[in-house]
């Protein structure tokens, strides 16, 4: 991690009607001042699918804005990416990315202290958002997908705060190596016992031994396709 890792900007988001009868609050706006950090999420900010969003292994998402210039290069210009919040998250950040953090850090930022928990797994809600049909896809193999955290202590957090990191237990698993593994498809026992080792998230910690037990992938159409849109 930089000494100047920062948050630009804090964004929280309401549920409301979406594409294909669904709902979501991807389409996050920044707030000013301090905001109140709680074990469920920033106050104020929303989820629309309960079943795969929020919780309290999912409380924050964060993206660093250093992946932007990159989307912008790969995509050209898109509405989405002319301004932050393109990717639904809470934290703008900068001088921090997946490669530079590990899986279980403790993060100080503002008076609130956070636990890095998962990479993010991007649903079909980004392809109609971005108007481009792959692009849960393309950001699960890019490895560029933000993180979550969960809150091991309530504060406040705001822009410009610093991002500290306070204590690293496994500096042998950046998010970049454990997503490889998970995204890319890995079915070596030797890597999959390894990882079944770490303290993922429930969700992960059943895919892993699910790969150890059938040697199968999963299937992810349903989340990275999403359902048919029944208007065309």
């Amino acid at each position: 991690m930089q000494d100047l890792s920062r948050v630009n900007y804090v964004l929280t988001g309401k549920a409301v009607a979406f594409a294909r009868g669904a709902q979501s609050a991807i389409d996050k706006q920044i707030v000013s001042g301090r905001q109140a950090v709680h074990f469920l999420g920033i106050d104020g900010d929303e989820q629309g699918d309960l079943r795969v969003h929020g919780g309290v292994e999912k409380a924050i998402h964060i993206y660093p804005s250093e992946h932007y210039k990159d989307w912008i290069k790969e995509l050209g210009e898109r509405e989405a990416l002319n301004h932050v919040g393109a990717f639904g998250e809470n934290i703008s950040s900068v001088g921090i990315t997946e490669k530079d953090i590990c899986l279980g850090d403790k993060i100080r930022i503002g008076s609130a202290l956070l636990e890095v928990s998962q990479g993010r797994m991007p649903c079909w809600k980004l392809n109609v958002r971005f108007e481009q049909k792959n692009m849960a896809k393309r950001l699960q193999d890019s490895l560029r997908t933000g993180w979550y955290f969960r809150v091991l202590q309530q504060g406040d957090i705001g822009q410009g705060d610093e991002i500290i990191l306070c204590e690293r237990p496994y500096p042998d698993w950046p998010l970049t190596k454990i997503m490889g593994l998970i995204f890319e498809g890995c079915l070596d026992e030797v890597q999959l016992l390894q990882l079944a080792q770490l303290p993922l998230v429930e969700s992960w910690k059943k895919l892993v031994q699910r790969r150890m037990s059938d040697r199968q992938l999963e299937n992810w159409s349903p989340r990275l396709d999403g359902p048919k849109d029944e208007s065309r």
